[in-house]
């Protein structure tokens, strides 16, 4: 072999490692970047119905489950037509605050808040049928908020969209319906609504899938481990128990309750309602984490404080009962203003409920014949609360004692407590009853002339 042909051979077997180790290393790539993220551990937590303070509750509780298991990422599916502002506000903050990668997947909408929490992921997605926006701010009688409120809204949802570095001008479109986009369906004087291929256009969506399968694979996620999450069944009932609907309608029934036990006898349905509503309200606040120990603290001793009520007269532990029970529920509110309207909305539906109900339902007749005692003691059914004494009435007696009013006399043998008309009787007097008032014997002297006549 002469050495021409040796140097070929080597340069061809150099050419053939070159060309293994260049395969080898591509693969090794595609291994890398290709896995679908096997042996990683995506949470999927769902953000449905309305963003509410019991939604903020569930999602605290499954992003710190995410963490504490060390979640690659975290998908958020997204189906609810909006809620409280100040919720949303504390979601998105919880939201900024991850070190996990977060997405958001609308499977229906995302809007009011809804739009305000996607905004606020790194990623969003979108169904075909999906909308986002329409962000707008009303108070809860359907009426615009004020012009602070409103400023204080657009503000947040262009910093949301700034802070993923999304145009924040199609944020600031679905809040403020002064921006002017008629070629997405949003002239000037209406809030914007993105469907899905609008927002793709306007970088607002990653892209568009039909089910979660095709969001994980756009995120190289086909193969990881994946955790549903699910409120569990007392945050579902906190959600409930804390909507604002449901607050004066716990606290109606808990007033309207107390109010009818007072004519009732003994402890029955009226003061037990009152207590189970009390207590739904506390429990739904509670898991919700806005009332705390020193309400519960607070409503315990107004309770206590009524009840001696009944023992100590005079009005003011009573007073001071009922001011215990309102501190404890305005310190369970999340807004104070809520919270007043909510008891003033209870404290009148009672009123106007107890009247109604005594005055033209009837106790007699009508809701009220079962749980209100109607028996009495009257003097015409026979009953007497003490002997009256009326027989003794015009009968003489003796003085037994010095009657300075009041004394002792003898009537027919026998010894009866009297008084005089004011004036002193001597002992072994004569002595007649001119009065009786139930036990009181009144007596008057008799003279030597009138025993004459």
């Amino acid at each position: 072999m002469n050495v021409l042909q040796t140097k070929i051979r080597i340069f061809i077997l150099s050419l053939l490692a070159v060309f293994i180790v260049a395969t080898t290393g591509w693969s090794y790539i595609q291994a890398e970047t290709k896995d679908g993220g096997q042996g990683k551990v995506v949470y999927v937590i769902p953000i449905e119905k309305e963003v509410e303070r019991g939604l903020e509750a569930f999602l605290k509780r499954t992003t710190a489950e995410a963490e504490e298991a060390n979640a690659d990422q975290i998908l958020f599916e997204i189906d609810t037509p909006g809620g409280r502002v100040d919720s949303a506000g504390q979601i998105a903050k919880l939201l900024q605050n991850l070190d996990i990668p977060t997405a958001a997947f609308i499977t229906n909408q995302a809007l009011s808040a809804g739009s305000y929490i996607a905004l606020n992921t790194d990623k969003i997605f979108m169904s075909p049928q999906s909308t986002m926006g329409a962000s707008g701010v009303i108070n809860q009688d359907g009426t615009a908020a004020d012009k602070k409120a409103q400023s204080a809204w657009i503000a947040a949802m262009r910093s949301a969209a700034e802070s993923k570095d999304r145009d924040p001008v199609y944020a600031e479109a679905m809040a403020n319906q002064n921006i002017d986009l008629p070629k997405f369906g949003a002239p000037k004087g209406e809030f914007l609504t993105l469907d899905p291929k609008s927002a793709v256009k306007v970088g607002y969506a990653e892209g568009i899938y039909k089910h979660r399968t095709g969001v994980l694979n756009a995120l190289n996620l086909d193969q990881a481990e994946i955790v549903e999450t699910e409120p569990s069944f007392a945050e579902e009932l906190a959600r409930f128990l804390t909507n604002p609907i449901v607050v004066p309608i716990l606290l109606s029934i808990a007033s309207l309750g107390f109010i009818v036990e007072l004519y009732s006898p003994g402890f029955g349905v009226p003061g037990t309602m009152a207590l189970v509503s009390l207590i739904l309200f506390f429990y739904g606040h509670i898991i919700a984490g806005l009332a705390g120990m020193e309400a519960v603290v607070l409503l315990v001793l107004g309770i206590v404080l009524i009840v001696l009520e009944f023992f100590v007269p005079g009005g003011i532990i009573g007073a001071l009962g009922v001011a215990s029970i309102v501190g404890s529920l305005l310190m369970s509110g999340y807004s104070l203003n809520n919270m007043i309207l909510s008891i003033s909305i209870a404290f009148v539906v009672a009123i106007v409920a107890g009247i109604v109900l005594f005055k033209y339902v009837g106790a007699e007749k009508g809701l009220f014949r079962h749980i209100i005692l109607q028996d009495r003691t009257t003097t015409d059914l026979g009953y007497v609360s003490s002997a009256n004494r009326s027989d003794l009435l015009d009968i003489e007696g003796i003085a037994m004692t010095p009657l300075r009013p009041s004394g002792t006399a003898v009537f027919n043998d026998e010894r009866v407590d009297v008084v005089t008309e004011g004036g002193f009787i001597d002992r072994n007097a004569l002595v007649k009853v001119v009065k009786v008032e139930g036990v009181r014997v009144v007596v008057r002297e008799i003279t030597i002339q009138e025993v004459k006549e």
